[in-house]
């Protein structure tokens, strides 16, 4: 394959360390779509404030990921940054600050994210007028949903479009919607709409059943792995670690240890990008060989780990298998 500019960059000057983990990750990911396997990317961190959307949501729209596990604050801050983009302020100092510095952040209404300052009224509360009028919808209905299915029905409702500040085509949230991807949102309580949505539970305006549970996504999940791996192999493509990768991946030791299906296949390809370095007991700094002793990874796994920042690491990676 003739290969385009940032393509061929990559090919021509990543050669060795770190760069050429790169490299071979993304081969091994292109090897897996090629052989009909299908791909889950899982999101930690901020990786939505940092507007992996630009690259992501092109992914998305190809093809080249079949299922999504992210944290609760991925999936409400890329629909925060579609609505308030403008609003955000960057603080390029933000080593620099002070505790009253911070302070003064907070009364402004500005919650920091490392150099990137995401605005509660322009954000939070934009949304929290919307989303509680389909949660109480839906509650009234007899209805229950998953965290990400709610976000879906927002967005496809389009009550949001005359609030877009940047072009949607960058929302890896709307194009997911678009696309109907399944989401997984482990540990979803903790974000900030799931902070708002136990706010109305102790308030009795809602019920906390109105909301599909982790134990639920475990089980979704666990079907949509019976189902995809019957003839091909379903791959992990993890950024960063935490949660979004650790709840996941853990779907196949289940299967085969807690539901004894025996022939259930393994996670056919693994790369994470982290800068976590290998400790005691850190498991998002694991080594990938760990993950054998724990069922989740064969001998003969593709294995890949790229210690590096996901921020410039997961674009560049987007842009091989997009041919950019």
């Amino acid at each position: 394959m003739e290969r385009n500019t940032i393509s061929k960059f990559i090919e021509t000057n990543f050669l060795h360390f770190n760069s050429a983990a790169l490299v071979d990750a993304a081969k091994g990911y292109e090897k897996q779509l090629e052989m009909g396997n299908k791909m889950m990317i899982t999101l930690a961190g901020a990786m939505s404030t940092a507007e992996l959307g630009i690259s992501l949501a092109e992914i998305i729209r190809q093809g080249k990921v079949d299922i999504i596990s992210c944290t609760g604050a991925n999936l409400e801050e890329d629909i925060m940054n579609l609505v308030a983009h403008n609003s955000y302020e960057r603080v390029p100092h933000y080593r620099d600050l002070t505790p009253k510095d911070e302070w003064a952040l907070l009364e402004r209404g500005l919650n920091r994210v490392t150099d990137t300052c995401i605005p509660e009224e322009e954000a939070f509360r934009k949304l929290q007028k919307h989303i509680y009028k389909i949660w109480k919808t839906a509650e009234e209905n007899g209805e229950r949903y998953f965290p990400h299915e709610f976000m879906y029905k927002m967005l496809l409702s389009g009550v949001l479009e005359g609030d877009y500040e940047i072009d949607p085509k960058n929302s890896w949230m709307l194009a997911a919607a678009e696309k109907n991807l399944p989401i997984i949102v482990p540990g979803w309580e903790d974000s900030t709409m799931g902070n708002i949505f136990a706010s109305y539970c102790m308030k009795g305006d809602l019920k906390p059943s109105t909301m599909k549970s982790g134990i639920e996504y475990m089980t979704f999940l666990a079907d949509y792995y019976i189902k995809n791996t019957k003839d091909n192999g379903l791959g992990f493509f993890q950024i960063g670690g935490g949660i979004a990768g650790d709840f996941p991946i853990c779907v196949v030791p289940m299967l085969y240890q807690d539901m004894e299906m025996e022939t259930i296949p393994f996670w056919s390809y693994f790369c994470q990008i982290s800068d976590s370095t290998t400790s005691f007991g850190s498991y998002s700094g694991a080594v990938p060989n760990e993950k054998i002793t724990w069922g989740k990874l064969d001998i003969d796994t593709p294995k890949f780990i790229i210690e590096s920042d996901a921020t410039i690491v997961a674009p560049l990676i987007f842009a091989w298998l997009l041919n950019k």
